[in-house]
């Protein structure tokens, strides 16, 4: 009967204040008033005289303006549930050179987050903080491997442009600068491929076929697609590969291998980074050397590991079992690299010599292509800050499709090192005579040293 005596005569004391035009509401029960009325939303920020709770017979308020200093007409629970203070005298309000942290939940993209709270949004990871007086979310701002924006302008242009584009899950939440450092991992062409000499040939340009598909010529002898994994190692595993397909056809198919790029990309350290890039002068230096193993002897991890060969003078040194060709002891070795200058060359020699080697420049489009004819796109640009990002595959053909804007669109059929479930079945094709991102400008060959009986040297033609 004394407490409710006691409420009695503080609210008469409370409505007195009102009448003579002085609200004080310091000595109410706490509430809830703000909670009753914004439970979800936190409180209203700015100076808005609707934000308010009904309280005896007028209203109390809920916005930012009751963060000052002699506000006597704020709810009671303003400062705990508004401001997260619990236990605050209300007749006093904080310093205003110190605000607390706000108690409030931020909205975005139509979801609720909790002050302090962090999640992904893509590559960007995005935190629900402070901005004034105000609780927003703010992300990094990272541009992507894969967008949705820029997949869809693509597949919007398709017509014109004469490829498609879709989101790959294994490369959702990687930044570009992550794709470009690890699924790439060629370093500076211009100034190690130049460097090599051409190999002039003696052939007529109009006897070469309109279509070549290496895998039809030679169905037992060309390797199939390989996985870099998140390692740039495009320099190991493009070489190990045409190098094992000229084996294989130079032998006519009595060394028909699988080379270790897990070998190059272990052993050969001088001068290389491993799974952040290598240079092909020197890979193609280190097979001319030292020779390969072949992959069941060394197989790929796609790490930058410690080389784990022994003393590599044979196979048998090298603690490998026996290949099926008896006449083979040694490494497998190659002659010197060289470089082919036009494309009536590369096609040449793929026809007469198998794959071939090639260099092109990588923008955000390419990571998301799925079918078509590529090429690059005015929505994949990158940022004319970044260095060039430079991708090593094998040219194992060419081809005309088609056109009805035209005369036929001339492609190169070539093999990625991304997994089969990129591109068509692994592979891409990119427009043909038009050195399409450069990729004409740096193509390599080399002669495979078989062991084959004196005098049995020679290619299948």
């Amino acid at each position: 009967m004394r407490t409710h005596r006691s409420l009695v005569c503080l609210l008469f004391v409370q409505l007195l204040s009102i009448v003579n035009g002085i609200p004080d509401f310091s000595g109410l029960p706490r509430g809830p008033y703000c909670a009753d009325r914004y439970p979800a939303f936190g409180c209203c920020t700015g100076r808005q005289d609707e934000c308010s709770a009904p309280i005896l017979t007028t209203t109390c308020y809920c916005d930012d303006f009751c963060d000052r200093r002699g506000e006597e007409d704020c709810c009671p629970d303003y400062w705990s549930h508004c401001r997260g203070i619990d236990n605050y005298p209300t007749t006093q309000q904080p310093p205003r050179t110190s605000p607390p942290e706000p108690k409030r939940r931020c909205y975005f993209e139509g979801k609720y987050y909790n002050y302090g709270q962090s999640f992904k949004r893509n590559c960007n990871t995005c935190n629900c903080t402070s901005v004034g007086s105000r609780a927003e979310v703010v992300c990094e701002q990272n541009r992507c491997l894969q967008e949705r924006d820029l997949i869809e302008m693509i597949n919007y242009e398709t017509p014109v442009l004469g490829w498609r584009a879709r989101n790959y899950s294994e490369f959702a939440g990687r930044t570009l600068r992550e794709g470009m450092q690890l699924r790439l991992g060629t370093l500076n062409p211009s100034q190690s491929v130049y460097k090599m000499y051409s190999v002039p040939r003696i052939y007529d340009p109009q006897s070469l076929p309109r279509e070549f598909d290496a895998r039809s010529r030679w169905p037992f002898y060309i390797s199939g697609v390989a996985d870099q994994g998140w390692c740039g190692a495009s320099w190991a595993i493009s070489s190990a590969d045409v190098a094992s397909d000229r084996f294989s056809i130079m032998s006519m198919g009595v060394e028909d291998v699988e080379l270790s790029a897990q070998h190059l990309l272990s052993c050969n350290n001088r001068g290389q980074r491993g799974c952040d890039g290598g240079y092909l002068d020197r890979a193609w230096m280190f097979m001319r050397k030292f020779g390969l193993v072949e992959e069941q002897c060394y197989p790929w991890t796609g790490t930058s590991e410690q080389c784990k060969l022994r003393k590599r003078t044979d196979l048998k040194t090298a603690g490998c079992m026996v290949p099926s060709n008896p006449l083979r002891t040694e490494l497998y070795k190659v002659g010197p690299a060289y470089r082919l200058g036009n494309e009536t060359d590369i096609m040449q020699e793929i026809l007469t010599s198998g794959p071939v080697q090639a260099t092109f420049r990588v923008y955000q489009d390419f990571f998301s292509y799925e079918s078509g004819v590529y090429r690059h796109s005015p929505f994949g640009k990158r940022d004319e800050s970044d260095e060039p990002a430079y991708h090593s595959v094998r040219i194992i053909g060419w081809g005309e499709e088609e056109s009805s804007h035209g005369p036929p669109l001339k492609y190169w059929l070539v093999a990625n090192s991304w997994g089969r479930q990129w591109g068509e079945e692994g592979l891409f094709r990119i427009q043909r005579d038009t050195n399409e991102c450069e990729i004409e400008s740096f193509v390599l060959a080399v002669w495979a040293k078989t062991a084959l009986p004196l005098g049995s040297r020679g290619l299948p033609l």
